[in-house]
């Protein structure tokens, strides 16, 4: 009785894994995620006219950040970051404060400010 229970509970098992193999088979693929809508392209003229506290635009790693709202909440004071507000800022950014990196914490921050990407 034990040996019938065994094969019975073995086949059981081996035709739930032969359906769940299948079916997923036979599933449609998975639908692809929409396109990001394209980023506006910032010439550095135009981001050189937001160079002011009250407007500041940066242009870091070949995109453009409007990060104006974010000045006062800034860890450092703002005289550290106003010179570099209409410029690009690529190389202030890597080597902020003795040389070191922003965060990536830093990194997802201006992700949010995002406006548009450098363009020629």
């Amino acid at each position: 009785m034990t040996r019938l229970l065994t094969y019975l509970a073995t086949g059981i098992f081996w035709l739930a894994v032969a359906a769940f193999w299948a079916g997923g088979r036979s599933a449609p693929p998975p639908a692809e995620a929409p396109a990001a809508p394209a980023l506006r392209a910032i010439a550095l003229a135009e981001v050189a006219r937001h160079a002011a506290p009250e407007d500041c635009w940066m242009a870091i790693g070949g995109k453009v950040y409007d990060i104006t709202p974010y000045l006062p909440d800034h860890p450092s004071r703002p005289s550290i970051i106003l010179p570099w507000c209409g410029r690009e800022a690529s190389e202030a950014y890597r080597t902020k404060t003795k040389g070191r990196p922003h965060s990536p914490e830093a990194d997802r921050l201006l992700s949010a400010y995002l406006i548009g990407r450098l363009s020629d």
